[in-house]
């Protein structure tokens, strides 16, 4: 796959979606400053993946060309398939702990966390049968950048 920085896929989503986009406004939505904007357009100009057409003496419309839209395009298939491995594997670690919660008979948990990682969690408990609490019970389920927990209440 061709090797593409971070911001030169900004820069060619911000132009798929509008090719009339002046370099002031890719500035702004991408928060670089123009003469960055300027170098990484002449770069992607280069590498043959933008073309620019002038319109009038100010008004420039860019459009990708079918190799930049190859790029692109892969790009957004490496990320979406990177997507569903962190998914796959966060889903993995939900089913697990409630494999865990139902081999030791709970079927009632309050889930600590508002992320996608708890929504997870959340689907799958109700997926198995295991009640979401709205007030911390003996059970709370912790969610955090180290994955999910049992944590028992402090008025057990």
């Amino acid at each position: 796959m061709t090797e593409i920085k971070q911001q030169e896929y900004a820069l060619l989503n911000e132009i798929a979606q509008d090719s009339m986009v002046t370099q002031a406004n890719l500035s702004n939505r991408l928060g670089i400053a123009v003469g960055s904007v300027n170098w990484y357009i002449k770069r992607l100009i280069t590498r043959g993946w933008l073309k620019v057409s002038h319109l009038d003496r100010t008004r420039l419309k860019y459009d990708l060309t079918p190799e930049g839209m190859t790029v692109f395009t892969q790009r957004a298939l490496l990320y979406a398939g990177d997507s569903l491995k962190v998914y796959s594997n966060i889903r993995q670690q939900a089913k697990s702990l409630v494999l865990e919660l139902k081999q030791k008979n709970i079927n009632r948990v309050y889930l600590n966390g508002q992320d996608e990682m708890s929504d997870i969690l959340r689907l799958t408990c109700i997926e198995a049968g295991i009640h979401i609490s709205d007030t911390p019970n003996e059970i709370i389920l912790k969610v955090d950048k180290d994955g999910y927990q049992i944590v028992s209440s402090s008025t057990k």
